[in-house]
């Protein structure tokens, strides 16, 4: 099979595509053929080793795949050859092939395809356990966005407007604001053209947000907590920037406001059935039409290391998948 190799941390420039021996199911796992996998961020930051955790050098990346279950472990019961499936694992995605747990798999809900499957699984389940379980939004109040046309914020979007809420998007020019819109947003902030605090304060009156969602950290970070209303709650997600803000704490004191940090992964992993409800939630709501992940691009195998420099050069609205088989 063919797939990714990560040999050294660098750059996407420096993936190579190889001829691999096709995986065998261990105990306890389900080989899968990989019909789509999505691609984020963290993919960008784990083949140059400044991620939160560093694989084993050499390793295919690549977390999130949906594909056809083609071979299981005598021990599995669960999954049968021919199911359709999505999977989350730290590793092996940008392949034809994968080996996962069988814990590490749901079944594909009938009448999905496999890019919508393969670009539901991190995003929406960060900015779910991000919105519904970290910051416990409710109807009625106000979420501002910062980077709101990427995969997290459009997530973050839809779910806010599913929870009833109003939701302000901000991002960094006017055609990813079009997206944002697109997709349910009430208000938007091109904060590359206004100054941000005074946007905030003209589109919540004075009040300010009462949860911002912040996975891009940087300049912008400090002004949108300065704005927090009281009682807010400031969603630590990540730093797609680059930069890991330094906010004075004397602002948690002087609004009532909490730091809270986002850490799917880690939740998923912690917390595996309360992840799993949130996924039955999101799967409800996408049945309904209440989320839609937006695919703006579709790569082969070969041409990964572009999609990768796409997403590190902010080119990306929502997701991009990679098609292996393609």
């Amino acid at each position: 099979m063919k797939a990714i190799v990560c040999k050294a941390w660098g750059l996407p420039d420096s993936l190579v595509v190889e001829e691999l021996a096709a995986p065998l199911p261990a105990a306890g796992q389900v080989v899968v053929e990989v019909q789509a996998a999505g691609v984020n961020f963290p993919d960008v930051l784990i083949i140059q080793g400044k991620y939160q955790f560093k694989p084993e050098l050499p390793f295919t990346p690549g977390s999130e795949v949906a594909g056809v279950v083609s071979a299981v472990a005598p021990d599995v019961t669960s999954f049968k050859v021919g199911d359709r499936v999505i999977a989350f694992t730290a590793t092996g995605g940008f392949g034809q092939q994968l080996a996962v747990p069988a814990q590490a798999l749901m079944p594909m809900p009938p009448g999905m395809d496999f890019d919508t499957a393969a670009a539901i699984t991190l995003t929406y389940g960060t900015s779910h356990h991000a919105v519904v379980d970290r910051a416990a939004l409710k109807s009625g109040e106000t979420m501002l966005v910062l980077g709101a046309a990427g995969g997290v914020g459009l997530a973050a979007i839809e779910i806010g407007k599913a929870l009833g809420a109003r939701v302000i998007a901000a991002a960094s020019s006017d055609e990813k604001l079009e997206v944002c819109k697109a997709h349910g947003a009430d208000a938007v902030i091109n904060y590359s053209k206004e100054d941000l605090r005074e946007a905030i304060k003209a589109a919540t009156g004075g009040k300010g947000p009462d949860v911002v969602y912040d996975p891009v950290g940087g300049d912008y970070s400090e002004a949108a907590f300065r704005s927090i209303a009281w009682r807010g709650r400031y969603l630590v997600v990540g730093f797609a920037n680059g930069e890991i803000p330094k906010l004075p704490l004397n602002l948690t004191l002087l609004k009532g406001a909490s730091l809270v940090g986002v850490f799917w992964g880690e939740f998923a992993k912690r917390e595996p059935k309360a992840n799993l409800a949130a996924m039955r939630e999101l799967l409800g709501w996408l049945a309904e039409g209440k989320i839609k992940p937006r695919i703006s691009a579709r790569y082969a195998l070969a041409d990964t290391a572009r999609a990768l420099e796409d997403m590190a050069a902010r080119k990306v609205t929502g997701k991009v998948v990679i098609l292996p088989q393609a």
